[in-house]
């Protein structure tokens, strides 16, 4: 879709997207707590360049974080996506996926050979997404997590770079 642009964070950009990821926060997705009304969105252990951004003309409209799943020196060619929220205002209109191939990009970019992520059984439409980038599922573990008072599969996807 023309009008996204998809960008590297920036250390500004932690308000916005702080209230992107509350206003995306939901069980679909997350298995932990809702973020804390007025807490930073960038940590210690993920910084600005551990994101991209997508604007549509200028605004955001959503984000994607990934990174290496393990500190281990053998595991440095696989990068996996850790995050992805897309506002309300902008979906169906090709954000995720941008973000997902400019991530498949990025990571590349870095020397990564593999990328990973973990879905949630129940998230139909992120797994359509992850599949339209190639994504296949490599395992499952069934009734992982407890999510609004069902047991709710975690799902292995992945594919080569």
């Amino acid at each position: 879709m023309s009008g996204i642009r998809v960008r590297a964070a920036l250390l500004s950009d932690d308000t916005a997207l702080a209230r992107l990821d509350r206003a995306t926060w939901s069980t679909l997705h997350a298995v932990s707590p809702p973020p804390e009304e007025h807490g930073d969105f960038f940590s210690e252990r993920f910084g600005p360049d551990a994101y991209l951004v997508a604007e549509v003309d200028a605004r955001p409209a959503g984000f994607i974080r990934f990174a290496p799943p393990t500190s281990l020196a053998s595991n440095t060619h696989v990068r996996q996506i850790q995050g992805l929220a897309v506002d309300g205002w902008a979906r169906g209109r090709g954000v995720g996926l941008e973000l997902v191939m400019a991530a498949l990009e990025a990571a590349r970019g870095q020397g990564a050979r593999r990328m990973t992520l973990r879905v949630l059984g129940h998230n139909t439409p992120a797994r359509r997404l992850y599949e339209a980038a190639g994504f296949t599922v490599e395992g499952v573990l069934p009734g992982e997590f407890r999510l609004d008072g069902a047991y709710v599969d975690d799902v292995f996807m992945g594919r080569a770079l």
